[in-house]
């Protein structure tokens, strides 16, 4: 079959399929001859090189995800500023900048931020509304803190978590 340009009607543009027989020639060409392909079909070059890389650890992924660093390497940043991500790491050159994490880290901070913080409106409820002001300031205050502590967090959790997955990938068609 080889390539087979495929119109895509959502898109508005073609797609481009790739067989067995190109991903096995893919791993014999020379670097000049991907280098062109990378040029002229992107996409069909990651898509056939995809199968050929080794399985990445998602719990690694993970861990290094919630310490900011880069999932492949541990060592780059992979926020440029407080959510910001940076486009790729700046120690291995792993592209990190494409993978959206979209709402799953704001949902996960608000998910535990509120179930570590709920007991104490019980511990501290009482009938008489003068006497609440007061926790209600310093429990305000925590939730505020926790939650600008552990969004950016949650958000290297999250693409740590998508970039292991391969989620964002483009892959044989």
């Amino acid at each position: 079959m080889g390539l087979c340009r495929l119109a895509d009607p959502w898109r508005g543009r073609t797609s481009v399929r790739v067989d067995l027989s190109l991903q096995a020639h893919l791993k014999t060409t020379s670097p000049a001859t991907l280098r062109a392909l990378d040029r002229i079909a992107p996409s069909v070059h990651r898509a056939a090189m995809t199968n050929t890389e080794h399985k990445r650890d998602v719990w690694l992924a993970v861990r290094r995800g919630l310490k900011l660093s880069c999932p492949a390497c541990g060592k780059g940043r992979i926020l440029a500023g407080y959510l910001r991500q940076a486009e790729g790491c700046s120690n291995c050159g792993e592209r990190t900048g494409d993978i959206r994490a979209d709402d799953g880290p704001a949902w996960a901070t608000i998910l535990l931020v509120g179930h570590l913080i709920s007991p104490f409106f019980f511990l501290f409820a009482n009938p008489d509304a003068r006497a609440g002001v007061v926790p209600f300031l310093v429990i305000a205050t925590i939730v505020i803190v926790a939650t600008l502590l552990l969004l950016p967090r949650m958000k290297g959790l999250f693409v740590g978590l998508i970039w292991a997955s391969r989620a964002g990938e483009v892959g044989p068609v």
